[in-house]
């Protein structure tokens, strides 16, 4: 009697998880919206009185040019993820297709940049298990990067516990540790899709010029990675260079943030380590969030969150709008650049 109360208790979960879910990207991105909001109508006059002034757009030039590079970098490093695996690939190659697919995060599902790169290695003649796990260890160590220099520049949390989360981090990514963690983001991110979120992404990356499959061909790209028993992970060493690679590019991504603040208001040099946390801490909730594709909304309200009591939140608000569309308008340059440079190598051929 037991065991079947169990299984009804565990089916009722089960139920309700798959009629819950489809509604959950809805909730945190009109939870998050609905917070931006109130803050916007509450400081609304602040926001009104900040002015471009003609010394900001040198800064502002200088912002979307760090941002722009640091897509560049990080597909530089997609390439060193894919050299653990020991895959020979291409520098240029890489940069190419991270610019190219980088776009489509800001399709519905958040998954679509991931597909576009599987698909791309696929036609390199990458495995399809290799090309999975390189885009599933890339955001996972980009992840531990941004908490690890948050955990650095921001002063608010106590030294004792700076060093026991370091050390937490830096152990989890232990291929012994860190090949589980693969595993279940796996599940959690890359499984079939529904098949209204299949249609749309396809239907989406095919109007952006990504490569698309069926979503009964793209479960099979994966279909070897689908359970622990059936798969091998090759993660054999500590990933410590690319780790610092995506250090790297949080830095230049964060520059790029403290850069915009500046040029709405002038920035202590004291409060830059803190700027340049919550940059980075907000930019690892919008990366693990799930339901806001591109972190938009989640970036925007975890800065606000950290910020608001040490800067005006007139500032953050602008600060954090301005920057999303520097990063909108980098992400499209980056995707317009790859494409320019593709066609140039066909045509050179």
């Amino acid at each position: 009697m037991g065991n079947k109360n169990l299984r009804l208790i565990q089916n009722f979960f089960q139920v309700a998880k798959s009629r819950l879910k489809p509604y959950l990207r809805y909730c945190i991105l009109g939870g998050t919206f609905l917070f931006i909001a109130q803050a916007f109508v509450t400081h609304w006059q602040e926001v009104a009185n900040i002015r471009i002034v003609a010394t900001s757009f040198p800064l502002l030039a200088i912002a979307l040019g760090s941002t722009l590079f640091s897509l560049i970098f990080v597909g530089w490093v997609w390439m060193l993820i894919l050299r653990e695996f020991r895959q020979r690939v291409n520098a240029a190659w890489a940069i190419q297709v991270f610019l190219k697919t980088n776009i489509a995060k800001y399709l519905p599902g958040n998954i679509w940049h991931f597909w576009g790169r599987i698909l791309d290695a696929k036609k390199a003649g990458i495995s399809p298990k290799v090309a999975t796990l390189s885009v599933l260890l890339e955001p996972l160590l980009m992840a531990a990067a941004g908490v690890l220099i948050g955990l650095l520049c921001f002063d608010k949390i106590n030294w004792f516990l700076r060093i026991v989360a370091a050390a937490a981090i830096l152990t989890a990514i232990h291929p012994r540790i860190l090949n589980p963690i693969v595993l279940f983001v796996e599940k959690l991110k890359l499984k079939k899709q529904d098949g209204k979120n299949s249609n749309s992404g396809v239907s989406a990356a095919e109007g952006l010029n990504l490569p698309t499959e069926s979503s009964s061909n793209l479960a099979k790209i994966t279909s070897s990675v689908k359970a622990k028993h059936k798969i091998n992970l090759p993660i054999k060493r500590y990933p410590l260079v690319p780790l610092i690679g995506q250090m790297c590019f949080i830095g230049l991504r964060g520059s790029g943030f403290v850069l915009t603040v500046m040029a709405l208001n002038p920035v202590n040099f004291n409060d830059i380590p803190n700027l340049f946390g919550a940059f980075c801490f907000a930019f690892v909730v919008g990366l693990v969030v799930p339901g806001a594709p591109g972190g938009m909304g989640v970036f925007e309200a975890t800065a606000i969150a950290l910020l608001g009591d040490r800067f005006s939140t007139g500032i953050i608000l602008s600060a954090v709008a301005l920057y999303r569309i520097i990063s909108i308008v980098a992400d499209v340059s980056g995707a317009a650049l790859a494409k320019i440079d593709r066609r140039r190598d066909r045509g050179s051929k």
